[in-house]
């Protein structure tokens, strides 16, 4: 393929957008560097391709199209019978610069009216593919006492938007969907992350529930084994939960709402 097809590609892209200067910051691209790419005086990378690609709901051969063809291909996928899924996939990743810094293992901590009185700390890892921000979750509850044992597993997709994170996601064992919303790292405070879960009960036939969730950062390098091991119900009074978790998740006043932190 001669580069004046994907600089002319891109640059019909961009003109169904608001402006160049927006795809830039939700793609986390140097504005210098795109602008090189529409010109044609230089070509992506086959990873900021594959970004740019995905972005516009496209496939990297996508761009390898003559006009007529690109053209043809940017408006199938964008038919009204797309236009609802099309608009829930533009919101992922959102600003995946902004995104950049939560990428990394996690601790998360949250109640659940299938454990009452108690708290549940799962294991995540936050990851970048191809331009998007994925999720992946396990919980791992064993009551020996009443010989239960609950595994999930979830995967979703992150997004920063109007700054906050918003993470969705499906279990892979069950039809479940839930939804969190966190805050983001504050000056003062970037080892935790707080907010609210959405979800629903394992027990309970299955009820809506919402509660305050924390995440506790672990590093872009962990232990997965470990992790995972450490997964449980948790009684609120362990000593196995950080105080700062502890009295998050106690508020009352947090299961309404959240301000941010001055």
């Amino acid at each position: 393929m001669e580069d004046s097809h994907l600089a002319d590609n891109l640059r019909w892209a961009c003109s169904t957008k608001p402006s160049i200067s927006l795809i830039c910051r939700e793609l986390g691209i140097n504005r210098q560097q795109f602008n090189r790419y529409v010109t044609g005086e230089s070509r992506p990378s086959a990873y900021n391709l594959s970004r740019i690609a995905t972005y516009f709901g496209l496939t990297p051969g996508d761009f390898e199209r003559p006009e007529k063809s690109f053209r043809e291909r940017f408006r199938e996928i964008r038919n009204p019978g797309n236009a609802i899924s099309d608009l829930v996939q533009s919101a992922f990743p959102g600003d995946v610069a902004a995104l950049r810094p939560y990428l990394g293992y996690y601790q998360t901590y949250h109640t659940s009216p299938s454990w009452p009185g108690m708290i549940i700390r799962a294991f995540c890892s936050v990851y970048e593919h191809e331009g998007l921000v994925y999720v992946k979750t396990v919980e791992r509850i064993r009551d020996k006492g009443r010989e239960i044992s609950q595994l999930g597993k979830y995967e979703g997709l992150v997004s920063y938007l109007r700054d906050r994170i918003f993470i969705v996601e499906k279990s892979t064992l069950q039809h479940l969907v839930s939804e969190t919303i966190l805050l983001p790292a504050t000056v003062h405070q970037k080892l935790y992350l707080k907010g609210m879960t959405f979800g629903l009960s394992w027990r309970q036939a299955n009820l809506p529930y919402a509660s305050p969730m924390i995440w506790r950062h672990l590093g872009t390098a962990a232990d997965t084994r470990k992790g995972v091991g450490e997964c449980g119900a948790l009684p609120i009074d362990s000593a196995k939960i950080p105080p700062l978790v502890r009295n998050f998740i106690g508020d009352s006043s947090a299961r309404v709402g959240i301000a941010p932190e001055k």
